[in-house]
């Protein structure tokens, strides 16, 4: 049986690990299944991103017209050509690092599943190979409904969605989460007829307020269809025809595609983790404690695979933070999250941190609200906004950002700046103390933080 000082099983957060072990001189195993640099590079932030931008180049151009500047009528997206590109771009990531990893003296890579024999015996390709340190950053996969006639059907996961070269007329979403939003948003705009099948509301997670003013402005582009329950598929002469039930109604729709978009589930199943000790906890996600250990000694768990956030950059923060104290000396110490940010890039956009305040009010945390509209800023009036808001949520007596939200133009960077507040612990007043350049986005923020003390000034939740 070959040693290693390191397997990693899972080329995405996990290469976190794997790189900078082996340029210590420690030997290395890295273990991957599909194209190297996870989901993120081949399935998911990266070219969803680059479909996503050119959809809402679509949208300015749809809408050129508010601002007095009027085009050729006839719009038309070279899509092929698009998602070649695409393609193209992200394949040549992953070949690099697959170069990489093949010319580095100290890393053995194999091609294949892995599957545990004992608690740190991994089988790959028929041979058998153990470490020291064992890292499982193996990620999720898009969750399957179990809807009668959707199985054998041509139907779209997100993984299908991001490489088809043809733009079909139509489009049936079943979901509304934050993959399904995006995608219906990339194919929407660039020409797809779309039609969401949503079980309750449009990214349900979000702040009730965010969540409404979504739904709202996304319903301008897209046939929203609240309270849906899938019944039957049917694929016939190259349609899908989606049964459902609505508001005790029996009703269908019929389009030339079908996306899946339900949620997602841990690959921990494919890893035949019952030949081990290491514990789960529901979802089928690794358990781990405030080290991102497993209960075997040695054997550790990072990224979504434990449940905890499904975020790039959450699995880079666990990544360098085992790097730092199992290999970078650092002294040994339970990790401590940031406040976690995220983002949807649809149209509008959003993007939140920290709290929302419907967590707050089940908490009983006493608070104030400085919620500002983009068209009460100079730069919302130059987009000509009518939609969008930034909301940030402060304790009232410590007066410290317990959380933002943002929903518009550019919500995904100006969030940015709550974040850095959050992270360096300030309070309302630093924000206030700070100048912001006129006129751009960020007086938005700016607007809410003066909304937020004026609440606070007068002791009410909101003005």
């Amino acid at each position: 049986m070959k040693k290693f000082d390191v397997i990693t099983i899972g080329s995405g957060g996990g290469a976190k690990i794997s790189s900078p072990a082996a340029s210590m001189g420690l030997k290395v195993a890295v273990i991957e299944k599909d194209r190297l640099g996870g989901t993120c590079l081949n399935r998911g932030c990266i070219p969803s991103k680059m479909l996503v931008h050119p959809a809402d180049v679509a949208i300015e151009i749809k809408e050129a017209h508010r601002f007095d500047i009027h085009n050729d009528p006839q719009f038309s997206v070279d899509f092929a050509k698009l998602i070649e590109r695409i393609s193209l771009t992200v394949d040549t990531d992953s070949n690099k690092i697959e170069t990489s990893y093949n010319n580095h003296p100290n890393i053995s890579l194999y091609r294949g599943p892995a599957q545990f024999i004992e608690n740190k015996v991994i089988e790959i390709n028929n041979e058998q190979i153990t470490a020291d340190k064992i890292f499982i950053a193996v990620g999720t996969r898009p969750t399957i409904p179990d809807i009668p006639g959707l199985t054998g059907t041509p139907y779209m996961t997100s993984t299908e969605a991001l490489r088809r070269t043809t733009l079909p007329p139509s489009m049936i979403i079943i979901g509304g989460g934050y993959i399904a939003c995006e995608l219906g948003h990339a194919y929407g705009a660039l020409g797809a007829k779309t039609t969401f099948l949503v079980r309750s509301k449009l990214l349900r997670a979000q702040d009730t307020e965010i969540a409404a003013e979504f739904q709202r402005v996304f319903s301008r582009y897209h046939d929203i269809r609240l309270g849906t329950i899938p019944t039957k598929v049917e694929h016939n002469n190259n349609k899908f025809t989606v049964h459902y039930t609505q508001d005790g109604q029996n009703l269908s729709v019929t389009a030339e595609t079908l996306l899946i978009a339900t949620g997602i589930t841990s690959n921990v199943d494919t890893l035949d983790l019952i030949n081990t000790g290491i514990e789960l906890q529901p979802g089928n996600f690794i358990k781990v404690n405030e080290y991102l250990e497993t209960n075997v000694s040695g054997i550790f768990a990072l990224g979504d695979c434990i449940g905890k956030y499904f975020f790039r950059h959450s699995v880079n923060f666990e990544g360098e933070y085992l790097f730092d104290y199992i290999f970078g000396g650092r002294p040994r110490h339970p990790i401590n999250y940031p406040p976690m940010p995220h983002a949807v890039f649809t149209h509008p956009q959003v993007a939140g941190v920290g709290a929302t305040e419907d967590e707050l009010k089940a908490q009983g945390i006493d608070y104030a609200v400085g919620l500002n509209p983009y068209k009460s800023s100079a730069m919302g009036m130059a987009l000509l906004s009518d939609h969008g808001f930034c909301k940030i949520l402060v304790d009232r007596k410590s007066r410290k950002i317990l959380g933002g939200q943002i929903i518009g133009p550019e919500a995904s960077d100006m969030i940015h700046m709550i974040i850095a507040y959050m992270n360096m612990n300030a309070t309302l007043d630093d924000m206030l103390r700070t100048i912001y350049i006129h006129p751009a986005l960020p007086e938005i923020v700016r607007n809410s933080a003066r909304k937020a003390k004026t609440a606070l000034d007068k002791n009410v939740v909101r003005v």
